[in-house]
Formats: C-alpha cells, sequence, structure tokens
C-alpha cells in the first residue's frame, strides 16, 4: 500500500503556549490571561492559544490517515524547541516532508521513520522541529497499521520488539488550576494516578510549602470519602521546579528531606510522587540536584518518589537520567521527542532499571495524537500514560482510557479470529 499523497492543515490544539519563565517572573494572572510581559523568545503575550498542524496522508487504498504535530505548553522552556507556529511549518509538511513521503510504501514504517528523523532542519538547527516529527510519525504508525490490518499498538510493539499490554495502563488524570473540583472528579471515577495539581508558582505551593501540604492531606480526606473502601490512588503532584525555589539547595540537607517526610505522612498509605522538585537551569546540574536529593531521601527511608521532568526533554536526556539513577520516575514527554517511536524507545529503555517510565506529553495536544499516544503506552507497557488534551480533566481521560480498552478489544477479536482460522 502506498502513501498517494501528504498534505497539512494548519489546526488548534487543547489547551494554550504559556511563557513558563515569565510566570515564574512575576506575571500574574488576570482572569485566565497573564499580565507582564514575555521573556521567552516567539511569545507575543505570556499566554498564547495554542496551535497544532495537522498531517494526512492519503492511501493508495482511498483511506486516508492522519497525525497532529503539536507542542507542549512551555515551549522554549527548559531546553525545549522554540514556540511551534502552524503556518511557519506548513510548507515544512506540504513541500519537504510530502516530497520525501509521496509514492512510498506505507507497510515500511522502520524505515519511513528512520527517514524521517535523519531529515535536516531550517538554518542551525540540526533536526526538523519536534512538532512537525511528532506528528508526521504519528500520521506513519497509522498508515502502517492500516495496511497491516492491525491494532497501532501492535505495529509499533513489532518496531520496538516489546511485549505489549494486556490491560490499560494506568491513566494519570491532570487537574489544572482547578484543581480541588477536577480531582474530586478523578477521586469519583476511581482514576489510578492524580491529580497534577498545577504548582507552578510559589503563592500556589506556599512560601514554606505549606499549600502542597495542605492539599496532600485534602486528597487523602477525599478519597476517602468519594472512592471504594479499597481505593488507594497514586498522589503524582508537578510543582515545576518551585519547590527548589522555596527549599533551595542543597537539597540532602535535614530541612528539606523533612519537608518530603511531611508529604509521606499526609500522603498516609496512598504513594505519592513529585514531578520536577527543582528546575536548576541545564541537565548536568539538573540531573545532579536530582541525585542528591533522591539519594537522601533513601538514606533516610523517606517513601516520595521523585519524577525528571525538566531538563528531561529528549532520547538522550531520558536515558542520562535513567543512567545516573537520577529519579524514580521519568517523564516521556512525547512532543519533545520527536517521532513517536522515540517515546517508545524511552520507555523500553526503562525497563530492568529501578526507573518507572510515564508517557506524558502536554494538555496542549489534541485527541489525534493523545489516542496515537495510548497505542505507545500499550505497546510499551507504560507505567502510566497521561490524560490529555486540555485540562478540564473529563475530556481527556475519556480519550485515552477509550482508546486503549477499544485497542485492546479489537486485538483480542483479531488473536482469537486467527487462532480460530489456525485450528
Amino acid at each position: 500500500m502506498r502513501i498517494e499523497r501528504v498534505r497539512a492543515v494548519p489546526t488548534v490544539s487543547g489547551f494554550y503556549f504559556d511563557d513558563q519563565r515569565a510566570i515564574k517572573e512575576g506575571a500574574t494572572q488576570d482572569g485566565f490571561a497573564y499580565d507582564g510581559e514575555p521573556v521567552t523568545q516567539g511569545f507575543d503575550a505570556v499566554r498564547e492559544a495554542g496551535e497544532a498542524l495537522t498531517v494526512e496522508l492519503d492511501l493508495s487504498d482511498g483511506t486516508t490517515v492522519s497525525g497532529d504535530c503539536c507542542a507542549v505548553q512551555y515551549s522554549g522552556a527548559g531546553g525545549r524547541d522554540p514556540l511551534f507556529r502552524a503556518e511557519r511549518y506548513r510548507p515544512v509538511v506540504a513541500d519537504r516532508v510530502a516530497d520525501a513521503f509521496e509514492g512510498r510504501d506505507a507497510t515500511k514504517f522502520g524505515t519511513n521513520v528512520a527517514d524521517l528523523a535523519a531529515m535536516p532542519g531550517e538554518g542551525e538547527r540540526e533536526q526538523l522541529h519536534t512538532a512537525v516529527r511528532y506528528g508526521v510519525s504519528q500520521a506513519l504508525l497509522a498508515a502502517a497499521a492500516h495496511a497491516n490490518r492491525e491494532p497501532r499498538a501492535r505495529t509499533l510493539a513489532a518496531h520496538l520488539g516489546t511485549t505489549p499490554a494486556t490491560e490499560p495502563v494506568p491513566v494519570f488524570g491532570q487537574s489544572g488550576d482547578d484543581r480541588y473540583a477536577n480531582a474530586e472528579k478523578m477521586l469519583i471515577k476511581g482514576v489510578p494516578v492524580l491529580p497534577h495539581g498545577l504548582f507552578n508558582s510559589v503563592e500556589k505551593l506556599g512560601e514554606d510549602g505549606e499549600g502542597l501540604r495542605e492539599y496532600v492531606t485534602w486528597i487523602v480526606e477525599r478519597a476517602t470519602e468519594l472512592g471504594d473502601d479499597d481505593y488507594r490512588p497514586r498522589i503524582h503532584l508537578d510543582v515545576y521546579g518551585v519547590l527548589g525555589d522555596v527549599l533551595g539547595a542543597p537539597y540532602d540537607r535535614t530541612a528539606v528531606v523533612d519537608y518530603f517526610q511531611e508529604l509521606a505522612d499526609a500522603a498516609g498509605e496512598h504513594p505519592i510522587q513529585i514531578e520536577g522538585p527543582m528546575d536548576v537551569g541545564g541537565r548536568a546540574e539538573q540531573i545532579h540536584a536530582m541525585t542528591e536529593l533522591r539519594d537522601a531521601l533513601a538514606d533516610a527511608d523517606v517513601d516520595v518518589d521523585l519524577v525528571a521532568d525538566e531538563w528531561c526533554n529528549t532520547l538522550a536526556d531520558v536515558k542520562a537520567f535513567v543512567d545516573a539513577g537520577a529519579a524514580d520516575v521519568v517523564q516521556v514527554k512525547t512532543p519533545d521527542l520527536g517521532g513517536i517511536q522515540r517515546s517508545g524507545e524511552a520507555v523500553k529503555y526503562c525497563e530492568g532499571t529501578d526507573v518507572r517510565a510515564y508517557l506524558g506529553g502536554t494538555c496542549n495536544e489534541t485527541v489525534t495524537s493523545a489516542r496515537a499516544c495510548a497505542h505507545v503506552a500499550l505497546a510499551t507497557d507504560a507505567a502510566q500514560v497521561l490524560a490529555k488534551p486540555g485540562m478540564g480533566f473529563d475530556e481527556g481521560y475519556m480519550v485515552v482510557e477509550n482508546e486503549m480498552r477499544r485497542a485492546l478489544a479489537r486485538d483480542r477479536t483479531s488473536r482469537t479470529t486467527t487462532a480460530t482460522a489456525d485450528d
């Protein structure tokens, strides 16, 4: 089956682009917008409407498959690629990518994504923008799976050499700023990992971290009130490096360890993990700080897991954090990895280590990219997968959970049919 035509259509994403540096440096919320001047290159305002670029592939049997180029909410921060503008990259897909892939065999997923990864970028960039590689690779995976008449998880697992999950991967719900009402929604629905919390400022976290500690106590209380008797969701909170601003280095001193013990005590029987405890400005420095904190918590027998986020963007970054033992969990931020197969490779790299892989991404993706990532989660049997897009929780949870359930049901039917035919 051939790829007959490639199209690029500017579309919208599920959330917004935010200038993280400007927010950390004091930009204040004005309703849903922010007051203040942007400081990250490419931003015209601290908060801007999110953008996506849909890639459509027309196949020789008349079918059209697609993928969405999109980038994280905090584009340009923590070593990431710059702000993604759909109109700027439309000709890259419509011209360069189309020239390279029209007429190709759609079943050759490995060859196609390898050639995509090798395509040079623009100007001083060695590679295409991560968002472009992300969206085009989604479409290539969909094309190969369609040609092979199998779920995308099967196609990707064959490429990676992994054993796919047989049950849905635990979904991690994200609350956005509405961290109380949305957390209650998650608890009512029995979500296994929650609530993210969006603690991206000292104001939310508390001058001494008291806001975070009180929030953990509240989650545990509401879980008991709203959930079944045996419901013990994993508490996962993202602090965007702000906890480091509050506590300060070095991170192995008694005051820091004591604070994490307070969080563990507040969580009680619930496993708890803290994402991005600090942001110290570079990969090597971040690995050092995370390792220092992780070792100190282990020495004190404090049962709080650390999740790597800041400066853990590319496949090489993930490998560096895993090799250094700098985290209990690494977030695989799917748009930042570029090709979707790279996200699968990052999850696979954690196999056989004491580091778990969280297949994450961003609220600023689309339904198309979220459904594609559900197949990556299944193909690699990741530790957890993010509910996305958007920050309303219900919609993203529905998209990811339902895609996994449908894919698993189709796969079971396919394997049962094949086994019956063989008999």
